[in-house]
């Protein structure tokens, strides 16, 4: 039976919180394969899309500054500059994902509430 100490609004939020835990679960065994080894290619390719821009801007750098030599550290600033271009490549790959998983989120939601709607 029905505990009456129970507003009919805890069980909706039970029921509702039961079926997000079932759609987050369904979700993980469809891309049960994936998790691991997408978490590290994910790190992998932030770290390499900061590090490559700032070794090349600091390779440049170097050899500016020894061709033209000034008072200027053509170094420093093109280091910089490939830090900055790095993580505005890294910060673009990492929305870029994260919309696509927001994407897959939206359509499992819809399709379970037409579900339940049936």
């Amino acid at each position: 039976m029905d505990n009456p100490r129970e507003p009919e609004e805890e069980k909706a939020t039970f029921s509702e919180v039961v079926a997000r835990k079932q759609a987050r679960k369904l979700w993980a065994r469809r891309n049960r394969g994936q998790s691991l080894w997408f978490g590290l290619g994910m790190f992998g390719l932030v770290g390499w899309s900061v590090a490559l821009p700032t070794l090349l801007g600091t390779a440049v750098g170097v050899w500016l500054d020894n061709r033209f030599p000034g008072r200027v550290s053509w170094t420093l600033m093109l280091m910089v500059g490939g830090l900055i271009v790095g993580c505005m490549n890294a910060w673009y790959w990492i929305e870029r994902e994260n919309a696509i998983i927001r994407r897959e989120r939206q359509q499992e939601d819809e399709e379970e509430k037409e579900a339940s709607d049936e």
